[in-house]
């Protein structure tokens, strides 16, 4: 570190004013004060384009990815960076990645007996309102967590219905599978409804609904 730099360390990370610390080293304050007030070179300005891009990558991975990944994204995008440059810089920032964690299923299995399996496997339908399939999908917001609902028809592989909520329960995949039977015209007979076993699914509520 220069002379300078340490001076101007002290005061950012000690808070001792720039003018005592040159007393103490015996440096004249506008040598001083030049030197920080002077242009930065194109090396520090390209070190600066560096840490901003660094720092955007980290951000957009809500602080997963490490060094080899950011270092990939940056060569893809033209910069010429080693693996350990960007290491070395993250350190610089304070910016150390968090194990990404596994999304935890939401399927929770239900009291009741679930209904018996008519698909086997078979994900395909000869025709439209033979066969639909649910599922519910948890997604990260800043406000919480929110839970999305779908109802497609196997066939066309068309979205007939869906919800959301804060919660994920019975009320709103019956929401999702009213949704999908307004679409079809409000009656729809024989449609044969595949799901998992969660206890959204698997719940009095939500069987009663697709008998009617």
């Amino acid at each position: 570190m220069s002379v300078a730099a340490f001076i101007a360390s002290q005061k950012t990370e000690h808070d001792v004013p720039h003018a005592l610390t040159c007393r103490v080293l015996g440096v004249s304050q506008a040598w001083f004060y030049k030197w920080r007030d002077r242009a930065p070179t194109a090396r520090r300005q390209r070190q600066d384009r560096l840490d901003e891009a660094i720092a955007a990558r980290f951000t957009a991975s809500t602080g997963t990815y490490g060094s080899p990944r950011i270092a990939r994204d940056l060569h893809q995008d033209g910069w010429r960076v080693s693996v350990n440059t960007v290491a070395a810089r993250m350190a610089e920032l304070g910016l150390v990645a968090r194990e990404r964690r596994k999304p935890r299923g939401l399927t929770r299995s239900g009291k009741r007996a679930a209904s018996p399996d008519l698909v086997r496997r078979q994900f395909t339908a000869i025709a439209p309102d033979v066969l639909w399939c649910g599922d519910v999908t948890e997604i990260p917001t800043g406000e919480g967590k929110l839970y999305l609902a779908t109802v497609e028809d196997l066939f066309s592989r068309r979205m007939l219905g869906y919800a959301m909520s804060a919660h994920h329960d019975a009320a709103l995949t019956i929401a999702a599978l009213q949704m999908a039977a307004v679409t079809r015209g409000g009656t729809v007979d024989g449609v044969i409804f595949h799901s998992d076993r969660g206890s959204e699914y698997t719940a009095a509520r939500f069987q009663g609904a697709c008998r009617h």
